[in-house]
């Protein structure tokens, strides 16, 4: 049986812990058989060395998300998994200290990366924590920053006297002897949805971040949603309530990458705004990125690049000119051919395609599958991208490079043979 999370922290709570932790190095899977009998036989006890190789892998994994910061905190796996990244925590400070609030409570701090963007802006900050060994870690985390305090207790019952501004992010599995579940009713996670209105009918300036599938019908009435895409990745919705809410803007998709920051809003509800015209594949082909799909403003990109749906049910737009965006990715359209299985394994030999991007919405067609029967003996390459699809192909010199993108028009089935623009 793993050891508990407390079993891998407690040992580097002590002089002798956190001088070995700071000696390791970036963590080497190839290293670390090697490096542990090494320690043990330095005289480092068993329980200490295990501590501090976990904590290495975790901070070495953890760059992805706290950049250098890593290098000086401790981590739980569980906490590492659901922490935010510290690019966005400081999307969240920032929204706090626009608004003017001097000292926010963080709700269920995890590890205490929101509470960390917090404190870096001179916000007050008393971050709860109701997980023991978690609040130990977030304690660690932010003892470089004089302005942040850390609470063990529930986010429920804690008293926010002289706090004008709350973030919360509610954990959103149950964990039980079987492993954990994701849960989906905003009012099962912990805490419930219906608490941070409350506070939020308090007058309080809340935020709280939420997982990107939550259903349009779940979000408040009287808040703003703003999705987050990180490097194409939807990593979170987060609802905005009272001072922290923007004026003018009901719903957002918030794009952040190696190029920067964008943005596209719209003041409208969920059932409102405009309505994009259907139309041929034709021209360039767009995918619109996760996070402007989930916020339903496809048909707001639609119009804005002067273009069309190719299904009022799909979200993929076409265009007649190519129109720089960060808000889609463009393809140039080649060729539409029914989808046929048998047709399309002539093509790709006719072709003489060795690798094959397979990307799809609004079809059950399992790319993977598809790539085997297209690809017979293709070795699998590249990357596999979530609903998107897959990429296949062997590594014979002079074979051609393809996308394909499969979607319904209607009825009909189709693919698409396109190229990046």
């Amino acid at each position: 049986m793993a050891d508990a999370p407390q079993d891998q922290i407690a040992p580097l709570l002590n002089p002798e812990g956190w001088e070995l932790l700071a000696s390791l190095g970036p963590y080497r899977e190839d290293e670390a058989f090697r490096l542990n009998a090494s320690l043990r036989k330095a005289g480092h006890s068993p329980e200490l060395v295990s501590a501090a190789l976990t904590q290495s892998r975790l901070r070495t994994k953890a760059e992805a998300k706290f950049g250098e910061f890593a290098r000086q905190m401790i981590f739980t796996q569980a906490g590492l998994e659901q922490a935010t990244r510290l690019t966005v925590a400081a999307r969240h400070a920032q929204r706090f200290a626009e608004a003017g609030v001097q000292h926010v409570a963080d709700l269920g701090c995890g590890l205490g990366g929101d509470a960390m963007a917090f404190a870096s802006l001179d916000i007050q900050v008393t971050a709860v924590e109701s997980d023991e060994t978690t609040a130990a870690c977030a304690t660690m985390n932010l003892i470089p920053f004089r302005n942040a305090t850390v609470v063990h207790s529930d986010a429920t019952t804690v008293a926010l006297d002289g706090m004008d501004g709350v973030w919360l992010d509610p954990a959103r599995r149950t964990t039980s002897t079987s492993g954990t579940k994701r849960l989906w009713d905003p009012e099962d996670f912990s805490p419930p949805l219906s608490f941070v209105e409350s506070l939020a009918a308090a007058g309080l300036s809340v935020g709280v971040k939420m997982g990107p599938g939550m259903p349009h019908d779940s979000v408040p009435k009287d808040c703003e949603a703003q999705w987050v895409s990180v490097g194409g990745d939807v990593t979170e919705v987060a609802l905005w309530f009272n001072a922290v809410r923007r004026p003018g803007i009901r719903r957002a998709a918030l794009l952040l990458g190696p190029a920067g920051a964008a943005e596209f809003t719209s003041a409208e509800d969920f059932d409102g705004g405009p309505v994009a015209p259907v139309g041929p594949v034709e021209g360039y082909l767009y995918e619109p990125d996760g996070a402007v799909i989930r916020a339903g403003l496809v048909a707001d990109v639609a119009l804005q690049l002067g273009g069309h749906l190719v299904d009022e049910h799909i979200a993929y737009i076409c265009a007649p000119e190519l129109r720089d965006t960060p808000f889609a990715r463009a393809y140039k359209v080649l060729e539409v051919m029914p989808y046929n299985v048998k047709a399309l394994k002539a093509w790709v030999k006719d072709q003489g395609i060795g690798v094959l991007d397979i990307k799809k919405r609004g079809t059950s067609v399992t790319p993977e599958e598809l790539r085997k029967q297209l690809l017979p003996g293709g070795r699998t390459g590249g990357r596999t991208g979530g609903r998107a699809g897959g990429r296949a192909g062997g590594k014979n010199k002079g074979m051609k490079t393809a996308t394909l993108v499969l979607t319904r028009i209607g009825e009909e089935r189709v693919a698409v043979s396109v190229e990046p623009a």
